[in-house]
């Protein structure tokens, strides 16, 4: 059987060499049988939506659940987390600067922001034509075209200019999608990320994977009441 071709690393996306299918992997995810009557089209969005939700790039924290930082992030130093706020492309620059902005989006339910981000900066790393077109489509389906799984928020002029393209990708074919979203996350959640809790906890040197410790107050024992005479005159 002919291995997958690996097209994401990163969002663990891969895609068949031989089929114009593209999916999300994932060994250990079991897909359910499909309900007759369904168009194929619709099948393959609803597979590649809940293999979207499932992937390992989500795995273990899911937007609406606490979780906690990868590692990378958790175990930056105040001075590094205090560059972060320099500028977006500063924080974007670094890995645990990356996982702890991806972190915060998902708190507010729009991670597939970062994750097209993230898709756009390795589809320009592609080294020969041949991997662009499935690449492209993959990005195309599942973050650009109507009703996508993660669809991302784009005006009219440069949905329809993507669109257009898909068909013969070039390396620039996302960057005018790719520099909507970027300015879109600049100028809206990485202000929010630096009032968040998640960045000042960094910055104070506080680990925001370990909750903070409360002293326990005292207790009344039974002792405290010895010698103590009831006063029924309250009732």
């Amino acid at each position: 059987m002919e291995n997958p071709l690996l097209l994401f690393p990163q969002l663990n996306i891969s895609a068949s060499k031989d089929k114009a299918y593209y999916k999300i992997m994932k060994p250990a995810i079991k897909e359910e049988p499909h309900k007759s009557g369904k168009s194929g089209a619709k099948q393959k969005r609803n597979r590649l939506s809940l293999l979207l939700q499932k992937s390992e790039f989500h795995e273990g924290d899911h937007p609406g659940k606490p979780g906690n930082l990868t590692r990378a992030a958790s175990s930056v130093s105040p001075e590094e987390a205090v560059k972060w706020g320099e500028s977006f492309d500063k924080l974007l620059s670094e890995k645990a600067g990356l996982d702890a902005f991806t972190k915060f989006l998902k708190t507010e339910f729009s991670e597939e922001n970062i994750e097209f981000w993230i898709a756009c900066e390795d589809y320009k790393k592609s080294k020969t034509a041949h991997e662009l077109l499935p690449k492209a489509k993959i990005i195309y389906e599942t973050f650009i075209q109507k009703d996508a799984p993660k669809e991302v928020n784009l005006d009219f002029q440069t949905k329809e200019v993507t669109s257009q393209n898909i068909e013969q990708p070039v390396i620039t074919t996302f960057d005018a999608a790719q520099n909507t979203v970027y300015r879109l996350m600049e100028q809206d959640s990485y202000p929010r990320f630096l009032k968040s809790d998640l960045y000042l906890n960094l910055v104070k040197g506080r680990n925001p994977s370990r909750p903070t410790l409360r002293r326990r107050s005292r207790s009344f024992t039974v002792n405290d009441f010895q010698g103590v005479r009831p006063d029924f005159t309250i009732w």
